[in-house]
């Protein structure tokens, strides 16, 4: 919702950020766009929100034609996508997202597909919500209002395309900024759901096994009130079919960890699992 941002609006002190709607989170678990806004809006960020030159649907990485073979009509998502952004990056702005196989493609595939030269600003300023809020809290340049969370036990399950482009460490960073926040990442490999192969009839055996090997016994020892984190959306999805357990989003637990400042000044608790506002 809202007025589609301009890059005049970009003032390029390193607090633009254009929060990428990628196409699970958008239309599956908009609950994770919307922390994400309450987050980076905590932070002191401002959200600038971008449309396609033709004004119609939302712009997409274009991976899932890539993963069919498609490579023509990922192309076409590509270029679309960066000439939507590129003008604000231009002005200083940063692209950040919240699915790693989406936001890292900026980083990755682009390149193969479209001009180096056209691609590299942009993916020199994509960014996966932990990366940003790790360099920046580290820079001191934001800061983040959390709650103790008592000792409360997280675990923590890598997506493969973090794993590949070394964005573990940003994320454990980001989640140790939670005070009281006992953070166990969990040593496993693929979760074996890769996009579709999971759901293929042909190929459910294969996903379910490599599940087996690590990820799904150790969500399965985890205590009741523990927590269960990955980025991923096919991650957390074979979680719950395996395991028959929530797993949230890195953002959705900051979110919940922030203090309230409006119950801080006297108004009525939100529920910290509630939407809010429109995804950017």
């Amino acid at each position: 919702g809202g007025t589609a941002a301009t890059p005049a609006q970009v003032q390029g002190d390193g607090r633009d950020i254009v929060l990428f709607g990628d196409t699970f989170n958008r239309y599956y678990e908009r609950e994770n766009l919307e922390a994400a806004e309450r987050v980076l809006s905590a932070g002191g960020y401002r959200l600038h929100r971008v449309e396609a030159a033709d004004g119609g649907r939302p712009l997409c990485c274009g991976r899932t034609f890539l993963s069919a073979g498609l490579v023509d009509e990922a192309r076409k998502e590509a270029r679309r996508t960066l000439d939507a952004l590129a003008p604000f990056v231009a002005k200083g702005a940063r692209v950040v997202g919240l699915e790693p196989s989406c936001l890292l493609t900026f980083r990755d595939e682009f390149a193969a597909i479209l001009p180096r030269a056209e691609v590299e600003p942009v993916a020199a300023a994509a960014l996966l919500l932990e990366e940003l809020l790790a360099a920046d809290l580290k820079a001191g340049s934001t800061s983040l209002p959390f709650k103790d969370q008592g000792a409360r036990v997280a675990h923590l399950h890598g997506h493969c395309h973090q794993k590949a482009f070394a964005a573990m460490g940003a994320v454990e960073a980001t989640l140790r900024a939670i005070p009281g926040l006992d953070v166990r990442p969990i040593e496993s490999s693929c979760c074996g759901m890769s996009g579709a192969f999971g759901y293929g009839a042909q190929t459910i055996d294969v996903s379910l096994a490599m599940a087996e090997l690590s990820l799904l016994p150790a969500v399965r020892k985890a205590g009741a009130g523990d927590l269960i984190i990955a980025d991923g959306t096919s991650c957390r999805h074979q979680i719950h079919d395996g395991a028959q357990r929530e797993a949230l989003h890195v953002v959705r637990v900051l979110d919940m960890a922030l203090v309230d400042m409006a119950l801080a000044h006297g108004a009525p608790a939100r529920d910290d699992m509630a939407p809010g506002g429109p995804a950017r």
